[in-house]
């Protein structure tokens, strides 16, 4: 019995070498295929994770402006507060009421004092792990430990590198007013004001994750004086702050002392505003 022609065209395709080429070149080419899926598919991830990073990361810092906007809001007023919700943003919260020491002193030709030496607390969000969290960033204020009234902010608002990822650290600076207010005695007296923000009362907050509700309330303000009497012409006072975490010591020159022949009478005000932040139960 003949076979028929197409039988015998394939039986010829069947035993020759493009009849091999045909399945290999379509392996080929289905693994290739398999191969760009998978790295797009790997690209899109690593993607779409580093933007959910990034937004973790912008949420993380909106929470902490609103906490320092929360907590301007109530100073200066004791007996006001606000509350606030912290919401997650994939990190962790503490509260470190006895953490950040600052010593503040005062110096002149002859005068050397030390005006403040306590912790005053801080907040830090330690943040998820993300490559693009800005770390030396300052949010609000800047590096300097003190400043004087001219226009500056007390906040110290900065990302920086923590113990194991980046985080974001909240605390307040000293701010120094001067002011020449009368005469007396033929001597000028000089009103200097160095405001200090304590969250020393704050309640201890330690690796708390997930929305946090707040309570910022403003405990009190207290001011207390030290006088003195200079029978000179003096020069600049000085008023310098230094924080532990900081490299040396910061000083903010106050504009010079007025004064007659006679000399002057400084009178150094501290005022002290102890502000409380606490985890809030409705």
């Amino acid at each position: 019995m003949k076979s028929s022609p197409l039988i015998r065209k394939l039986g010829r395709l069947y035993h020759s070498k493009k009849a091999l080429a045909i399945p290999v070149t379509y392996l080929i080419l289905f693994v290739t295929t398999l191969f760009l899926v998978a790295v797009t598919y790997d690209l899109a991830i690593q993607r779409i994770d580093a933007n959910s990073q990034d937004l973790k990361v912008s949420t993380a810092q909106g929470n902490m402006m609103g906490l320092d906007e929360d907590l301007s809001s109530v100073l200066w007023q004791p007996g006001s507060s606000q509350t606030l919700d912290f919401t997650d943003s994939g990190g962790q919260l503490n509260i470190e009421p006895t953490s950040n020491p600052l010593s503040i002193s005062i110096t002149d030709n002859n005068i050397s004092a030390i005006v403040f030496n306590d912790s005053v607390g801080w907040v830090v969000y330690e943040l998820p792990y993300s490559e693009t969290a800005d770390t030396g960033l300052f949010l609000r204020g800047d590096e300097r430990a003190i400043v004087n009234q001219s226009g500056f902010s007390m906040t110290q608002l900065c990302i920086q590198e923590g113990a194991e990822n980046s985080e974001i650290l909240l605390r307040y600076r000293p701010i120094v007013s001067c002011v020449a207010a009368e005469t007396q005695d033929n001597e000028t007296v000089n009103d200097v004001r160095i405001y200090v923000i304590d969250l020393n009362s704050s309640q201890l907050i330690e690796n708390v994750t997930g929305d946090v509700p707040l309570k910022i309330t403003c405990e009190s303000t207290e001011t207390s004086v030290t006088n003195y009497t200079i029978p000179y012409q003096p020069g600049t006072l000085i008023v310098t702050a230094n924080f532990e975490d900081m490299n040396g010591q910061v000083s903010v020159p106050i504009v010079p002392i007025s004064s007659t022949s006679y000399g002057a009478i400084v009178n150094v005000e501290l005022v002290l505003c102890e502000v409380q932040i606490e985890r809030w139960v409705m």
